[in-house]
Parts: C-alpha cells; structure tokens; sequence
C-alpha cells in the first residue's frame, strides 16, 4: 500500500463537474485527489495564419498555475510563458487534435483553456482528460445549431502519469511520489487503444525493458478507466 492507502495500480479518486463554468462552449472542473484543474473550450471565427484559406480548422491550447495553487506561491507569467508551461501547453494541445476531424469546423479554432486550481501531481494529464471532457460538452452544444460538428469529435483520449517509487510501478502519482520517483512518464492514448505521447524519464535510475512493460501495463489499467469516467459525463 501507498502513504495514502491506495494500491499500486489505482487511480486516485475522481470527480468531474460539467459545466462548470457559465459562459464557455464547454467546460468541467476534474479532480483528481488533490488535484484540481478547470477547463474550458470556446470557438472562434478564425485561425492562425499559416492556416488561412485552407479550408480547415485549429484547436490550441493554454495553461497556467494559479498562485495560490502550490505551497510555495507561483508567480503569474504575464510577460513572457515559462518554458514547462510553453512544453505543458504544447502537449495539451496536440493531444487533443489527435482527437479531432478538423477539416469539418473549417476556418475556426477551438481554445482550450486549462487552469491549475490545486496541484498535488498529474496537473497536465488531468488537464488533457478534463480537456476532453471540456471539448466533448463544446460539439455537443454547438451541434444543436451547427450539426455537423457532431462528427468532428473522431475518438476519445485521456491521460495518466506513472512512475517507480521505491522500486515498484505505481499509477497516477500524487506530489509526493513525483518529487522522489525513480522513474517519472506521462502517457496519453486514445480510446481505440493507440499511443499519442509516451514522455519517460530516468530522474533517479535508469530502467530496463520490463519495468517500461509494467508502466505501460499499469498506465492502459488506468486510461482504460478515465475514458469510462469521460463516457458517463458526456452522457449528460
């Protein structure tokens, strides 16, 4: 068992409010233990330029830690975006174009907005799974008016971090285990079973073939079941 009681292939708890947000296309608060992340999905009526008279559309996405949301306060990035948050928004973003039929929102662009209300570890898997979410609750209220954009949601996606503590594969790591991991990776998959981003790294040790095994195995345990989590939302 854990320092907080959970076996090494459990997920910590999980609570998804919809909606959350009044003014947004879509949006959900996840939590995850202790971790906290509103995200939203807004459509504009435009792209970036590279994109312009091609017919098809973008989705980006932005990022931050609010500062109260550490022990240790987190100054606002007002100028200029940090480099973890820049890499963090990055992989966001692609992750959930993976996800999209573009071509069929054409010359718009879908923003997806991700703010860290509590951090205890996961922040940026948490915001790709409630970044989906976020973006499924969008399409299915802007298909009333527009219903092709119904099909532009291709397939589903989620995220989970897992790591080697003291020498074991553990799932979904809280801050804790994050800062001491031997090994630390961040695993995003569709829900048809296919690798988006598997980011690993040797903080403490190397690792062999059959501990990337035991991580991969744990990690499909674990997004298997937040895509189930996501299906029942977008339910609603």
């Amino acid at each position: 068992m854990r320092h907080d009681g959970r076996s090494d292939d459990q997920l910590r708890p999980i609570k998804i409010t919809p909606n959350f947000l009044e003014h947004p296309h879509g949006s959900c608060l996840i939590q995850m233990g202790r971790t906290r992340v509103v995200c939203s999905v807004m459509l504009e009526n435009s792209v970036p330029q590279f994109l312009k008279g091609k017919g098809t559309g973008w989705l980006s996405a932005e990022y931050s830690m609010l500062p109260a949301s550490s022990k240790q306060r987190i100054h606002r990035e007002r100028a200029k975006v940090g480099g973890r948050t820049h890499e963090i928004q990055r992989l966001i973003g692609r992750s959930l174009r993976m996800c999209m039929d573009l071509s069929i929102v054409k010359e718009r662009s879908f923003l997806v907005d991700c703010d860290v209300l509590d951090a205890d570890g996961g922040t940026r898997t948490a915001a790709i799974t409630g970044g989906y979410i976020a973006l499924g609750l969008a399409l299915k209220k802007l298909e009333r008016h527009e219903p092709v954009l119904g099909a532009a949601l291709k397939v589903g996606i989620a995220a989970v971090s897992v790591g080697i503590v003291n020498g074991r594969p553990v799932l979904d790591l809280n801050y804790e285990e994050d800062k001491n991991a031997e090994v630390d990776m961040n695993i995003v998959k569709t829900s048809s079973g296919h690798y988006v981003e598997v980011q690993g790294t040797g903080e403490n040790a190397p690792f062999d073939a059959s501990q990337l095994a035991g991580l991969l195995a744990i990690a499909d345990k674990g997004i298997q079941e937040l895509i189930a989590v996501q299906k029942q939302v977008l339910e609603i």
